[in-house]
């Protein structure tokens, strides 16, 4: 009795009972989260003051102090927004080159992926290491050799001058190959060869359904970046009819007198369509991630 009694003095002292023990992990764990918690607002402010002056006036935009709760003038301006510009033919022809783009980067950047993780091929470190270097180059100092190659096809002005350059790009290819070549083991594809599969039964039957966590994040990645594209649409669109959306979005802020308010309410409903791509795409990302952690 005597020893049991000094081993539990010991044990308090060196840790304390076990209920203040698992207050302080519930503490330690409190603490922990709250740089998350800080850095997850930080990140929703400025979505939170886009709601907030795309619902005020352009004269509360002028405020001291600023307001910071939502006003009640957000159909005025979203009124003002599909008068002044051709929204919804923007917004479609954005929609078109988007879904174009991603579906063009999936396939493509993961069946090259594919050949440059689990085949060899002659030159394939060569080839490799020059799609990096590629990677690394600006895009900004491929913007003229592009219009020039786009106005000798005839391309100027039309969608497929923003769908064909976009069709496959290097970091696609590089993070498609780095995830196959964890993902898949040769074993599997070895088996499959004796099985008489050639590359687009292995790339069908065997690769798709493993990767799909993968090109979830891919298919994110590139429809924002398409989406969101700026520079590139304002050079080679001269068709006001053919205009993407962030372009014609920058109309609304062409004069002097901008209505920021307007701008904020453009601005707004051109984010929901991304905000419904992001919940898709990341739910099945989420939903395969675990389906293969727990396999």
């Amino acid at each position: 009795m005597a020893a049991q009694n000094t081993l539990t003095v010991r044990g308090q002292a060196a840790g304390g009972t076990p209920a203040r023990r698992n207050k302080g992990v519930r503490n330690s764990a409190k603490w922990a989260h709250l740089p998350l918690v800080l850095t997850t607002l930080l990140l929703i402010f400025p979505f939170y003051w886009t709601v907030v002056m795309a619902t005020n006036t352009n004269a509360d935009y002028y405020l001291t102090p600023p307001k910071v709760v939502p006003g009640t003038h957000l159909l005025e301006n979203i009124s003002s927004v599909l008068t002044s510009i051709n929204f919804f033919g923007s917004m479609a022809n954005t929609a078109i080159v988007a879904v174009s783009v991603t579906v063009l980067v999936l396939f493509l950047d993961s069946m090259a992926a594919f050949a440059f993780a689990k085949y060899d091929f002659p030159a394939k470190k060569f080839l490799f290491g020059l799609m990096l270097a590629f990677f690394m180059v600006p895009a900004q100092l491929s913007t003229v050799p592009q219009y020039i190659t786009m106005t000798h096809i005839g391309w100027v002005g039309t969608l497929q001058a923003l769908i064909v350059p976009a069709a496959a790009n290097a970091f696609g290819i590089f993070w498609m190959r780095q995830y196959i070549s964890t993902a898949i083991p040769d074993e599997i594809l070895d088996a499959a060869v004796v099985d008489g599969c050639g590359f687009f039964r292995q790339y069908v039957l065997i690769v798709l359904p493993v990767i799909r966590p993968g090109l979830a994040f891919l298919g994110i990645y590139t429809f924002v970046a398409a989406w969101n594209d700026y520079v590139w649409p304002l050079i080679v669109l001269i068709n006001p009819d053919m205009l993407t959306l962030q372009v014609a979005l920058s109309q609304l802020n062409a004069t002097r007198n901008t209505d920021y308010a307007v701008v904020m309410a453009g601005a707004l409903l051109a984010i929901v369509p991304l905000i419904v791509v992001f919940l898709l795409f990341s739910k099945q990302f989420v939903a395969d991630s675990v389906k293969g952690a727990v396999r």
